[in-house]
Order: structure tokens, then C-alpha cells, then sequence
């Protein structure tokens, strides 16, 4: 076992059925290690290669004894490059750089000469051959827009009085609850929201929902709003549109205050393919930063993709990660897109059917070692950071450590399952459903690794679809909402969102995470101002009005949610790793399993409650309901006995010792605690 962990292939004694692949395994990982040592050998470790922002760019220092502030580029394909801006009257002929054999271009600007001041406007003037333009420097901190969002130019940032930060970052979240959340598209107005807006008035429910950390969505500079924050032009910058770099420090310095980590999407798998305001040909060239010719261009997402081979793109991805963590406190990323950085086809039109889907000529091994990399540094330079990735195609070893042949990840998604549940509410009554099918594919994922579960992806209310609310209860969520009210459609739409969230959140992972606003249900789904909708906002919003009236019944799936998670942090839910099946009955609609003590039961049948279930638990204890869906604090009916006890009998069933028995209602779930592990005054409300 050391000889494979020695060499890389220590998956295999995790994974056997990867021992056909143990040389890729051992190349994947001896080329790792090469890269390692080349960007070591260049500055003396990975930590200190990985301060391309501390050099390029804007810094203040000295040059000869005189003190002054340093512009330096990377643009080896560049005849010229000249600073230019407010502090020079935009004149291109004062300020030229001088070219070093390595293609880096630099400027030193005395003091007592005309400089950059903090908040002005500048740009880089780059001529290449027969074509001129002027650029947003590479690793600019700060960009503005004019009103109507175009005409980007860089900013000096550069503010008199430092952020003083106040909290340090909470402990490690192990098994994180992480709250997603768009700064923009935040508030109940239409409008673009801001961070300090965010702080104020989405932080502290947050904190009263009972999520440990927050996933923020588009905080890197993208000129087309629309995108999500997909298409990124500055990678250092934050967005603009959102606010100044110190009011998002403050929203991360307030959320540690209140014990909630952050975390930040990264997107480094594509960059916008916008010449004035990005990366593309800012040297003239169309291989600086990314792939020459067609395999630059994503054939999907309008976007170019990155040389992830040389170094200089290297430095300037993995100082990316550096800047975010030191500079902004940040407790980890969720990197986005890595499908498509893993495969020279991006995924596109495979099933990955097969192991060999997953080596050979079609890895883009260069991104491969850059995951490596830049998962190596961010746990070298804060230990307790939480990496995750986005990938779908399930690449074994994604979520394992890089010394045993991973790529280093902390968690994966479980990203398979918002799509079945979407498949399933399209094509199935529920009285239709097939429970073993749902439990097959909510436990179908690689039991050596680490998965954040969830049900519902921000992605399918984004491409013309709908919450899962909205597709459970569809027009009626516009009039019978209201507690007073009685509506078939709307109590069977209340019940299934509760007992979808809550098979997701027990069986599909050690994590949870969850899109603002689908915790109580929100309507609709989500369109951001655009010409296709006459750029309205009344989609890029989020109603909490509707949480907030104690006569609309979504604060029922609030109250819910927050029970729900409560599981977790009082019973320690995500430590047992698996879990294990009791019984599924297709015809009568029951499922249950447990997950260390706790036992799950539910009923899925429309009209079929039933009596005196048994059911097997593993704890010899009389138990009591730590969660009843049907309580009426979450929109149910009360069907079961108030502050039920189940008592202990022994009686063997289904490979248990010993069972209880329960009512189970129609469109119910029952988790089952034993007396011993819950407060004395824990009856599931």
C-alpha cells in the first residue's frame, strides 16, 4: 500500500476496479509532481509563485533608491505598451513601458510625478502589429462602467485608511449548510442589489435559517449582468455593479462575526471572450492566455478557454486564489465548470458510461495538474479552506487527496440529483413514483469521496425553468397561498416539497446546499434583465415578503428548513457516512432507512396512511419524533399523536432487533431519534 501512495495510485486501494488504469494514475500524478517542481524552481515554493499580484499590476515601491509605484504586464505578444488615464490626461505618449525578454512590461512612476490616484481611471494602450486598442490592465482590483453598464475602464484602488478587519473566520465547518446566495439579485425590489444591502438584511436570516456558511455567486467583474457572473473579464476586481472592494470585506467580516464562513464561485475553467473589458488578445494574440485557434473557444458557452499549460497563465490562476483568500478572508470556492476543464470535449454530448471515459488522449491533462495545484495551495495556505467542484462526469479521485492520485478536492455536488428529481416531476404522478429508484439514485454516488447534496439547482430555475415549488403548485401559488384558504394542490405541493428536500438532505451527501429563497419555497424561477424580457428585474429578485407574512403559508417550508438542519447540528447527522435501507414497499408508497440513530419513514401514497407500521431501528431505546413533516408549525395537518412516543418492542424485523411501530400519514415523514440522544422537550416541532 505505501508503493501506490508513494507513486500516486493509492486510489486503487480505495477504488479496485481502478487498477486497469494504475499507470495513468501513476502518470497523472508524476506529472503533478513535475509541475510542482518547475513553479517551485522558478521562486523557491508554490506559495511564493503564487504572488503574481503582489508583482504585476499596481505596487507600490521603489526603483533606485526613489520610492514610487510599479505598473508591470505580462503581453509578450505586444510592439508597445503605454499607461494611460486620468492622471495623465489620457495622453498615450507619456507614460511608455519598457518590454523584458520574458515578454513582462514595466513602469515605474516616481513620486512628486503625475500618478494614479486611489479611485481614478486608467487603461493600458497595447499596439500589435497593425492593431491598437486600450486595455484593462490584467490584474486591475477595481473596474467601473457608465451608467448603461458600458465603456469599462480600470481603477486605481488604492484607499487612504486599510480595511480593518474585526472576526477572525469561524472553525472548519466539516459537514458544511451552505447557503448560495446572488448579492444582485438579493433584494425584494428590482433592482441590482448591493453588498452592503446584503449584509443588512439577507445576512441575519441566514444566520436564523441555520446555515453555517454562504456561497456567493458573480463576485468577480463580468460585463453582461445576465451572465450570472459566468462570463468573467477581470479576475481580481470585484463586481462593480455590487459595490467597493471594502463593502464586501465588511459583508465577510460581518458574516464571520455571526460564526458563518465564505465561500466564493471561482470560475477558471472559461473567460469571456470580450476583447475591451477581458483577457482576449490582450496582447494582440489569440494564445496569451488561452488555447490558439478553435480549442480556445468553448463551443457552448460563447466563451475562451485557458492555456492551462503555461506558466504564466499558471501564476496568474493560482494568484487568483492567493489574492482571494488573504486579501478578502475568504474560507474556500466552489469551482465552476470543472467538467468542462477535465475533458478536451467539455463533457459535451458524453455519458461517461465507462471507466476509460475517464483516461486517455481526451484528459486535458495540464488542467488536471492546475486543479492539483491550485488544491495543493489553497489547503498550504489555509488549512481548514473547503474546495468543491462542480463536475458531472464523476472523475474518480476528484474529492480524494492529490498525494494518493486525486485532484484534491474537499467535496463534489451531487450534481445527478436536482436533474432526477426536475425528470421526475415532469414525467411521473407521484403516485407513480418508484421509491427504490429515487433511494438508488439519491445514495449513487462514489462512496470513497465526500458530496454536497442538493435538490435544487439555481441553474434549472435559470434556463427557462422553474423552482420545484412552482412546479409543484404552479398558478395556485399566486392565489392560494394564504393560511385561511384550502387548496388540494397546494397541500399536496407543501407536502412533497418537504419530503423531497428532506430525503435529499439525509441521503445525498455530507453537506447541504441551498439556492436563497428555495428554503420557503420561492415561486417562479429566474430571469435576469435582459432584451429577451425588455430588461426587467421582476425575475432577478427575491420575494422575502413572502417568508415574512404570517398569513401565506410559505413560512410553514421556512419553519420546515430550519427543522431540517437542525438534524444535523443536533444529532451530528452527515458523520455516519452511508446510509442504510429498512424497507421499501412500491404498492404502499413507504420508504425508510436510517443514518446512524436516526430512522427516516415516509409515505408517499396520496390517500393511504398507515397504522401500526413497524418498522426496525438499530438503538435499543424507546424513541420520540425529532422531525414530523406533519406537524402543524410546517403546513400539516396534525394527523399524528401531539408529543408521540414510539415505544421500544422487541420484536426482530427487517434484519433489526428489535422495531417500533407508527402512524404514518399520507405525504408524511417521521424521523425517528432515540429518547436518550434528544432534549427532553424534542417532539419534532
Amino acid at each position: 500500500m505505501s508503493s501506490r501512495r508513494d507513486d500516486g495510485t493509492g486510489l486503487i486501494d480505495i477504488d479496485p476496479w481502478l487498477q486497469p488504469w494504475e499507470n495513468s494514475l501513476r502518470h497523472r500524478t508524476a506529472r503533478y509532481r513535475g509541475r510542482l517542481r518547475d513553479l517551485e524552481s522558478i521562486t523557491g515554493s508554490l506559495e511564493s509563485f503564487a504572488q503574481g499580484h503582489h508583482y504585476f499590476g499596481f505596487i507600490r515601491g521603489t526603483h533606485k533608491g526613489a520610492s514610487g509605484l510599479w505598473y508591470r504586464e505580462w503581453a509578450p505578444g505586444a510592439e508597445h505598451l503605454a499607461l494611460v488615464g486620468d492622471f495623465n490626461n489620457w495622453d498615450r505618449s507619456t507614460h511608455a513601458m519598457t518590454r523584458d525578454t520574458w515578454g513582462v512590461w514595466s513602469l515605474f512612476i516616481p513620486d512628486g510625478k503625475p500618478q494614479p490616484t486611489h479611485n481614478s481611471r486608467l487603461k493600458v494602450h497595447v499596439s500589435a502589429g497593425h492593431n491598437s486598442a486600450d486595455r484593462i490592465p490584467a490584474y486591475i482590483r477595481r473596474v467601473s462602467f457608465n451608467a448603461d453598464g458600458s465603456h469599462a475602464s480600470g481603477v486605481y484602488w488604492d484607499p487612504p485608511e486599510p480595511y480593518r478587519w474585526k472576526h477572525a473566520a469561524p472553525p472548519l465547518v466539516e459537514f458544511p449548510r451552505i447557503y448560495e446566495a446572488h448579492v444582485g439579485m438579493s433584494s425584494r425590489e428590482e433592482k441590482v442589489s448591493t453588498f452592503p444591502e446584503f449584509t443588512r438584511d439577507v445576512l441575519p436570516r441566514i444566520k436564523a435559517a441555520g446555515y453555517d456558511c454562504i456561497q456567493l455567486m458573480a463576485v468577480a467583474e463580468h460585463p453582461y449582468y445576465a451572465s450570472f457572473g459566468y462570463h468573467v473579464s477581470n479576475f481580481f476586481a470585484v463586481s462593480s455593479r455590487f459595490g467597493t472592494p471594502d463593502e464586501l470585506k465588511a459583508l465577510i467580516d460581518e458574516a464571520h462575526g455571526m460564526g458563518i464562513r465564505v465561500i466564493i464561485d471561482l470560475v477558471h475553467s472559461h473567460s469571456v471572450k470580450n476583447t475591451l473589458e477581458g483577457l482576449n488578445r490582450f496582447d494582440g494574440t489569440d494564445h496569451q492566455y488561452f488555447h490558439a485557434g478553435g480549442r480556445g473557444e468553448h463551443p457552448l458557452w460563447d466563451s475562451m478557454l485557458f492555456d492551462y499549460g503555461k506558466t504564466e497563465v499558471l501564476r496568474f490562476l493560482l494568484s487568483n486564489c492567493r489574492y482571494w483568500l488573504e486579501e478578502y478572508r475568504v474560507d474556500g470556492f466552489r469551482f465552476d465548470g470543472v467538467t468542462s476543464m477535465l475533458y478536451k470535449h467539455h463533457g459535451v454530448g458524453h455519458t461517461f458510461a465507462s471507466y476509460d471515459d475517464y483516461f486517455g488522449n481526451s484528459i486535458d491533462e495540464d488542467a488536471v495538474s492546475y486543479l492539483q495545484l491550485a488544491n495543493t495551495l489553497i489547503h498550504r495556505l489555509r488549512p481548514d479552506a473547503l474546495t468543491v467542484a462542480e463536475d458531472v462526469s464523476g472523475m474518480p479521485g476528484l474529492a480524494q487527496p492529490v498525494e494518493i492520485g486525486g485532484i484534491g478536492f474537499d467535496f463534489r455536488l451531487a450534481m445527478g440529483v436536482p436533474d432526477m428529481w426536475i425528470k421526475t416531476l415532469k414525467e411521473r404522478r407521484d403516485e407513480d413514483w418508484n421509491l427504490g429508484h429515487i433511494y438508488h439514485t439519491l445514495t449513487n454516488r462514489r462512496h470513497d469521496e465526500k458530496h454536497i447534496g442538493y435538490a435544487e439547482s439555481h441553474d434549472q430555475a435559470l434556463v427557462g425553468d422553474k423552482t420545484l415549488a412552482f412546479w409543484l403548485m404552479d398558478a395556485a401559488m399566486y392565489h392560494d397561498m394564504s393560511v385561511h384558504s384550502r387548496s388540494i394542490q397546494i397541500d399536496r405541493g407543501i407536502a412533497l416539497h418537504k419530503i423531497i428536500r428532506l430525503l435529499t438532505f439525509a441521503l445525498a451527501g455530507q453537506g447541504w446546499l441551498n439556492f436563497m429563497g428555495n428554503e420557503f419555497g420561492h415561486p417562479e424561477w429566474i430571469d435576469f434583465p435582459r432584451e429577451g424580457n425588455n430588461y426587467s428585474y421582476w425575475h432577478a429578485r427575491r420575494q422575502w415578503n413572502l417568508a415574512d407574512d404570517d398569513n401565506l403559508r410559505y413560512k410553514h417550508l421556512a419553519a420546515f428548513d430550519r427543522a431540517m438542519l437542525a438534524l444535523q447540528s443536533r444529532f451530528d447527522l452527515f458523520r455516519t457516512q452511508w446510509p442504510h435501507q429498512i424497507m421499501v414497499h412500491e404498492e404502499d408508497k413507504v420508504l425508510a432507512f436510517h443514518r446512524g440513530p436516526l430512522v427516516f419513514v415516509i409515505n408517499l401514497h396520496p390517500t393511504r396512511s398507515h397504522d401500526g407500521l413497524r418498522i426496525g431501528v438499530p438503538t435499543r431505546s424507546d424513541h420520540i419524533a425529532a422531525l414530523d413533516s406533519d406537524h402543524p408549525d410546517f403546513g400539516g395537518h396534525a394527523r399524528t399523536r401531539p408529543h408521540a412516543d414510539f415505544p421500544l418492542q422487541a420484536r426482530p424485523d427487517r434484519g433489526m432487533d428489535q422495531s417500533v411501530q407508527v402512524y404514518l400519514p399520507t405525504r408524511s415523514a417521521l424521523v425517528l431519534a432515540p429518547r436518550g440522544l434528544a432534549p427532553a422537550d424534542d417532539r419534532g416541532a
